[in-house]
């Protein structure tokens, strides 16, 4: 009789692995895509050097010769 376990134990392994995998591999997913998303910027070249301008972060001959490379 100890050999009907046997199989019983490793049948429900093998089923629980097919829902339990799929279901880790799917969070691990999720969270890799929350974490490492791509910054989106909806700022053009211009409005972050503008930015950069009024903070005090570049001076005024700066700003300018940026934005003639930026034309």
């Amino acid at each position: 009789m100890m050999g009907y376990d046997f199989y019983g134990i490793f049948g429900g392994m093998w089923l629980g692995m097919v829902f339990w995998v799929p279901l880790v591999v799917l969070v691990i997913w999720a969270l890799a895509r929350m974490v490492w998303r791509p910054c989106q910027n909806d700022e053009s070249p211009l409005d972050l050097l503008k930015r950069r301008y009024a903070r005090g972060e570049i001076s005024e001959a700066e700003f300018e010769r940026a934005k003639q490379g930026l034309a």
